[in-house]
């Protein structure tokens, strides 16, 4: 994603790391309060129900507490390392591949979709478990079941087998397409756009508008995925009984023919309020660790 020379795989894997968890430490309650609103099948009627974010927001601190905003963050705390690492590591790697691949010395727009889109498919892979065992524990109604995140995996093994960890790896990796050929593909044009930065200060300020349109444009065209995809890991395996979300596409279907078209667009604004600003945070405290391993190294 830089336009600076690449370092070596050990510290995008750790400006990624730091990155990722200092987006999910600022902006985690959003996530607990978009997952509660998308496992929602009906109208948000009653205290156990929402009809919003601010509900949402509303009624988890009045009848579960404030604590509750935080439900779960060790998985994502745990996941976020590994997962940003991967995305941005993944990106610089098959950006590599790709303008070797096409004989391009320069990344361009349409090289810009491809890689981050591949990207999100390589990081599907790490963040599936992770997120599994997050959506379980934010849930309301399953998360009583357990304990803490240890717990959720061991009843999660023990009760429906240790596949169900990778339950809902394709849309996932649906997600995940989706949203980083979005974020990727915008950071390059935004960047394009933009006028150079004269300091630190400007590209500080570029980045962050950048990243956060970025993050807009990736959440808009993922967010049905996401949606499905909280519904299928949230659907306990029951032997002998096939799930009623399954699979990515046939579950879109489900909830659009049942709930609406704008059933897909569910957590939207808690979802859009976490991950544009969060491209922005994202974006700038990556670049900002970058640069400092390569003042460090003396590559600058």
């Amino acid at each position: 994603m830089s336009t600076d020379k690449p370092l070596p795989f050990i510290y995008q894997f750790a400006a990624g790391a730091v990155a990722g968890v200092s987006e999910i430490l600022v902006m985690y309650p959003l996530d607990v309060v978009k997952t509660r609103v998308q496992l929602q099948s009906g109208k948000g009627v009653g205290e156990d129900s929402y009809n919003g974010m601010v509900d949402c927001f509303r009624k988890i601190v009045r009848n579960e507490g404030f604590s509750r905003l935080y439900r779960g963050i060790n998985a994502p705390i745990l996941m976020e390392a590994p997962k940003r690492a991967t995305k941005f590591a993944a990106n610089d790697e098959w950006g590599k591949f790709y303008r070797n691949l096409f004989g391009v010395t320069k990344m361009n727009q349409s090289l810009s979709v491809l890689t981050g889109a591949t990207a999100g498919a390589t990081e599907a892979f790490v963040v599936v478990p992770f997120e599994l065992v997050k959506i379980r524990l934010q849930d309301r109604a399953q998360s009583h079941k357990y304990t803490g995140m240890i717990d959720c995996v061991t009843k999660i093994v023990k009760n429906e087998g240790p596949m169900t960890l990778y339950q809902g790896l394709e849309s996932t990796m649906w997600r995940h397409i989706l949203w980083n050929a979005g974020y990727f593909g915008c950071i390059f044009q935004v960047r394009a756009l933009l006028p150079p930065a004269k300091d630190r200060k400007g590209q500080i300020l570029n980045d962050l508008m950048s990243g956060a349109i970025g993050g807009t444009v990736g959440t808009i065209l993922n967010t049905p995925m996401d949606v499905v995809k909280s519904r299928i890991q949230n659907s306990p395996k029951v032997p002998g009984q096939l799930p009623k979300y399954n699979w990515a596409w046939p579950a879109l279907g489900t909830v659009m023919k049942e709930e609406g078209f704008s059933a897909l667009y569910k957590g939207f604004l808690p979802k859009v309020l976490r991950l544009g600003p969060g491209g922005g945070i994202l974006l700038v405290v990556f670049t900002g660790v970058m640069d400092f391993f390569r003042k460090w190294r003396g590559d600058q």
